[in-house]
């Protein structure tokens, strides 16, 4: 199973991602796309077994991904300060993967009805999420 997790910044909430994934599901094949070098060293550290870094890897990985993790601005065209280009966000956007998205101020988004959490929360809740969609 191809679990592809797009990150950009710093990879922090990529880190935490990468790691949840990896001890909830061990038997996936995680990717980690970093929209800059930073975030994909962060993620590759955590334990992802594939990595790479700007658009195209993001544009090609997602086209097969069962599914597909990262703050919500990986659907939105020049979020996360400009990281995320048009091409990224379209990419994951319309795969056929179901998006599993954590809200973060640096998006530019707020998403109505969510529950201020603090990060460890969402991402638990976004792994459980992603294991839950897998296991049906």
């Amino acid at each position: 199973m191809k679990i592809v997790i797009v990150d950009g910044q710093g990879g922090r909430l990529g880190q935490l991602l990468v790691g949840a994934v990896k001890k909830r599901l061990p038997q996936a094949q995680v990717y980690a796309l970093g929209t800059n070098t930073a975030a994909t060293t962060a993620m590759l550290k955590a334990g992802a077994d594939f990595g790479a870094t700007g658009e195209n890897p993001v544009v090609r990985n997602v086209t097969d991904a069962d599914g597909v993790l990262g703050p919500v601005g990986i659907v939105v065209a020049d979020a996360i300060l400009g990281e995320v280009t048009p091409a990224m966000a379209e990419a994951v956007g319309s795969c056929r993967a179901k998006k599993f998205l954590v809200p973060m101020n640096s998006c530019g988004v707020t998403v109505a009805g969510v529950e201020e959490l603090p990060l460890s929360a969402y991402v638990a809740q976004a792994v459980e999420a992603l294991a839950a969609e897998l296991s049906d």
